[in-house]
């Protein structure tokens, strides 16, 4: 379901007749791809020559670029004031523009890094100070906006692209409060900013939750420690807070890179192939039948995300070690008038604006039409008929393959995950490579396995003989359940480590089985953590996109295997925003409540 399938990817990219590199080192060595590197892989002493030209010319419009924002910053009496904001956001489009030049000089590959690089800067900028907010200040609902935290690993990201869609649109909310002030509004779809703030708005609440995490892990006596011998408040948290909070800064950091490297919904629905990154790129070679070019993109993208997720592992392994403190630091009462709570409160608006406008204007755009409120696009779910046709797309197939798809995933992923749980909470090398192993999903994209599966069950593959052939419903499960169980094994496993084993010991003792005192003793209770991780699976295969869009597409012009993020983003190409927004709502209601399923429950999702 995964190896294989992966494996064959990797095959198709060193075969050409033969195991050969010569498809490997053509894209390497095409400008399109590695851009300034190109020349180096083709002739490696043109190094120095063509990397000065370019990088003087890329030094050339940055200056240029930071010229037009100064200008715009300095000169708003020139412009007008009414003007000033859309000259200013001109200005930093420009330097963005201009510094997009420089590492998406190296091509493709340099933009996909580019664009990461950028998401998780504005993904730190927006979960650290939120990370501050619940570690140190005690509010009503501060438990309920921890738990919120979480909503990202459950929320479908085409669901996400259709609310930015519908917030910042040209006639969205935002554009239309501008227009009321007699400011210019802005173009934002289709660009490199709307791409970065979506992705902050994925990824930000990860960087809050494991910060935070570190934060509330600070030992208060080393701060008063610090306080007694001279310093300041300020130098107290310099020199005794910051050094601990930043292996938990560095790991939401490589994880939001990881992520925003292979995102692909967000992508394709707000950047197009404009925009395209290495994953929008693959699925548009698959598209074109060219298989091996992308065979080996996704070879190239996996080594990459292979190599920074083994980084993760080995550096959250050496800095999670140590026990919990037993003083943290006392939590202050938000509500209080000061300097400091002051920009909280902007830093407040800034969220809102972030992570409720796209939400609330995709549930109001479900229900309203140039007449006024209406429902009709929820008609339009719900009467049309379950058949569907190549031109058409049938919301009720779709809602029915997808609650399907769900339950196949969980009959796969729980027990894959339990198994894997179990065997990785053994003792010895063979249980720490099996931990790591079935971490490996998360480095290899959706699209990846997709492909991997289209081409040997899908397709067809030949075993001993026999050709075996399978069809794309139990295709989709497959890509489901690979992508569902990492996290059944991150929900059991912490709590299996955590077991009593003298619990079993007694058992055994007095003649049960190991199977016997598995199914009586460790699964009951670690019984919290397996409906945890049951409900991410089913909540991650209602939501899950990259895979299930080149499986379900590979039929053509059939559309019988589409399933409610497929079909949101086909309803995202039509003249109207009511039908992807009623589909995206309907989404959303069934991931709250696999997140009010795993809140209730509590599992150790929160590790």
């Amino acid at each position: 379901m995964f190896y294989y399938p992966v494996g064959s990817v990797l095959a198709e990219a060193v075969t050409d007749g033969g195991v050969t590199l010569a498809p490997i080192r053509g894209v390497l060595a095409d400008d399109f791809y590695t851009g300034a590197l190109a020349d180096a892989i083709r002739s490696p002493a043109s190094i120095p020559a063509g990397l000065a030209g370019w990088l003087l010319a890329s030094a050339s419009d940055i200056a240029s670029a930071l010229a037009g924002l100064v200008g715009a910053l300095v000169s708003p009496f020139e412009t007008g004031l009414r003007s000033w904001p859309g000259a200013v956001l001109a200005g930093v489009g420009g330097v963005l523009g201009a510094l997009a030049g420089v590492v998406p000089g190296f091509g493709l590959f340099g933009f996909t890094a580019w664009q990461a690089l950028l998401s998780t800067v504005a993904s730190l900028a927006l979960g650290l100070p939120g990370a501050y907010v619940l570690a140190r200040f005690e509010f009503p609902g501060r438990r309920t906006l921890e738990s919120l935290t979480a909503v990202p690993f459950v929320l479908p990201s085409i669901m996400v692209a259709v609310g930015f869609v519908a917030a910042f649109g040209v006639n969205g909310p935002l554009n239309r409060a501008l227009a009321a002030l007699g400011l210019p509004t802005v173009e934002l779809l289709f660009s490199l900013e709307i791409i970065i703030i979506a992705h902050a708005f994925y990824n930000a609440p990860l960087v809050t939750r494991i910060v935070a995490a570190a934060w509330e892990s600070v030992d208060a006596r080393a701060v008063e420690t610090a306080r007694s011998l001279g310093a300041s408040p300020a130098r107290a948290f310099r020199d005794v807070v910051v050094p601990q909070l930043l292996p938990a800064v560095a790991t939401g950091a490589l994880l939001t890179f990881i992520f925003t490297f292979m995102s692909f919904p967000i992508v394709l629905a707000l950047g197009g192939l404009e925009y395209a990154t290495v994953e929008v790129w693959l699925y548009n070679r698959v598209g074109q039948l060219d298989i091996q070019e992308a065979a080996v993109l996704a070879v190239l993208e996996t080594v990459v995300s292979l190599g920074l997720t083994y980084a993760y592992l080995r550096y959250e392994a050496a800095t999670s070690r140590g026990d919990r403190v037993s003083s943290p630091l006392d939590r202050d009462p938000l509500v209080r008038f000061d300097a400091k709570r002051v920009a909280l409160a902007g830093y407040g608006v800034v969220v809102a604006g972030v992570f409720l406008l796209p939400i609330v204007s995709m549930l109001a755009a479900s229900v309203t039409s140039p007449e006024g409120l209406t429902l009709r696009y929820y008609r339009f779910l719900l009467e049309r008929g379950a058949e569907a046709t190549s031109a058409q797309v049938s919301p009720t197939l779709a809602v029915r393959n997808s609650l399907l798809f769900g339950a196949g995933t969980l009959l796969l992923a729980v027990p894959m995950g339990v198994l894997l749980a179990l065997a990785s909470t053994r003792e010895g090398r063979l249980a720490r490579a099996v931990g790591v192993l079935s971490m490996a999903p998360f480095a290899v994209s959706g699209v990846v396995v997709g492909l991997g599966l289209l081409q040997t069950l899908v397709f067809g593959t030949t075993v001993l003989g026999h050709r075996i052939v399978v069809g794309g419903p139990l295709a989709i499960v497959a890509a489901h359940a690979v992508g569902a169980y990492p996290f059944v094994v991150r929900n059991v496993a912490p709590l299996l480590a955590g077991l009593d084993r003298r619990l079993v010991e007694s058992a055994r003792a007095l003649g049960a089985t190991r199977n016997r005192a598995l199914l009586d003793i460790e699964l009951p209770l670690v019984a919290p953590g397996i409906a945890a991780g049951a409900a991410f699976a089913f909540a991650i295969s209602i939501g899950e996109f990259d895979s299930t869009v080149l499986l379900a597409s590979a039929s053509g012009s059939d559309t019988s295997l589409y399933t409610m993020p497929v079909a949101v983003e086909r309803f995202l190409g039509k003249q109207t925003l009511g039908r992807p927004t009623a589909m995206g709502s309907v989404l959303l209601a069934v991931t709250a409540g696999a997140f009010i399923v795993i809140d209730r429950v509590g599992g150790r999702y929160r590790e």
